[in-house]
């Protein structure tokens, strides 16, 4: 029988399968040596390639739906995910990409799994700078897009 898992990697593989296909209508320009379809048709194949292992795993485990501990669900976490989100959000134009994108990254990190001692704080640091970093130079240096400057920070 297939699992809640099973039925996920069903539907991912499904709709990525769709737009993989839909990309394949998009029009190469003949002065960019990469179409506009390139991007998203690896986005889109590595999404199908996982949803569909996902689907096999479930399929292998042939496991029964077994009653679970009852989880009392972290609405407090839930919506201080999604303030940290919004106030990212908001204080992208004011700050910048780069503070903003560390500061949140913190955040969000030190919220799901909080810190314990000066060696968790590190690694919650750490993880924030270089994701900042990564990403900063994959869009503004490698696919040239032009992320926000603070208007306060100039930055």
């Amino acid at each position: 029988m297939i699992g809640r898992d099973g039925i996920t990697g069903l539907a991912v593989l499904a709709a990525s399968l769709v737009l993989f296909y839909l990309t394949l209508d998009l029009k190469a320009s003949p002065l960019v040596p990469i179409g506009p379809g390139f991007y998203p048709r690896i986005v889109l194949g590595i999404t199908a390639v996982l949803s569909a292992a996902l689907l096999l795993f479930d399929l292998l485990a042939r496991r029964r739906p077994q009653p679970r501990a009852a989880e009392r669900p972290n609405y407090a976490l839930v919506l201080r995910c999604f303030l940290i989100f919004a106030l990212y959000v908001v204080l992208l134009p004011w700050i910048g990409f780069r503070v903003a994108t560390f500061a949140f990254v913190a955040a969000l990190q030190s919220q799901l799994d909080p810190p314990k001692g000066a060696r968790g704080w590190l690694v919650v640091l750490v993880t924030a700078l270089a994701t900042t970093v990564v990403a900063y130079f994959l869009f503004e240096h490698y696919l040239l897009v032009l992320l926000p400057r603070g208007r306060w920070t100039g930055f």
